[in-house]
């Protein structure tokens, strides 16, 4: 997020998957005046989570109930974003029309020509969330990275690896920007090095 536009320049969000909005806390800090989409299955998570921690005064958030891809469907046709961030897995079992190249196909669609689509998908330490997604990610997108803490590549453990997907060829200078960043040691894999995730 940090990487899509200039520093301090607002811009056009999508959360599918709300949390507790940390995301677009984070965004609302760094880029104010940003207009955000947040998605959330649970009306109760998302009713709590405003009533007890509420959105920084000025954040322009439009929050929405129901399902990530259907809601993706139902929004205006004329709204693109800069950056779609999906939130939603959490190990092996993932919801089958959302865990797929069509959905990926349908949230690139809703990209700027320099928007990114960010997966975090959380997996057990065979990755075969992880694998499944890379791949599936790569037939629907011109590029594709993914980014963690090395020893997660390794299959040692169950955690986090964040996809990213690019409408364009994937930016070097991103790369050696996101292991400055940590967490250390962390790894970027993108072109042939992403090869033995996706099984190309």
């Amino acid at each position: 997020m940090d990487l899509v536009a200039p520093a301090g320049k607002a811009i056009t969000a999508l959360h599918l998957g709300a949390g507790a909005l940390t995301l677009a806390r984070y965004i609302q800090a760094t880029r104010p005046g940003s207009e955000q989409h947040a998605v959330e299955l649970e009306r109760e998570l998302l009713d709590f989570v405003l009533q007890k921690l509420p959105m920084p005064d000025g954040t322009r958030l439009e929050t929405h109930i129901g399902d990530a891809r259907e809601t993706l469907a139902e929004l205006p046709a004329d709204l693109e974003f800069d950056v779609v961030i999906l939130d939603i897995f959490s190990g092996p079992e993932a919801p089958a029309h959302i865990a797929s190249q069509e959905f990926y196909e349908e949230a690139a669609a809703r990209l700027r020509p320099d928007g990114v689509l960010i997966v975090n998908v959380g997996d057990e330490a065979a990755l075969t969330l992880v694998r499944s997604q890379t791949a599936a990610m790569r037939r629907a997108m011109p590029d594709v990275a993914a980014f963690a803490e090395s020893g997660m590549f390794a299959g040692r453990y169950p955690g986090n690896i964040i996809l990213v997907g690019t409408r364009r060829p994937w930016p070097a200078d991103w790369t050696a920007e996101l292991l400055a960043r940590g967490p250390h040691p962390a790894a970027v894999l993108s072109g042939v090095d992403l090869d033995r995730l996706s099984g190309s």
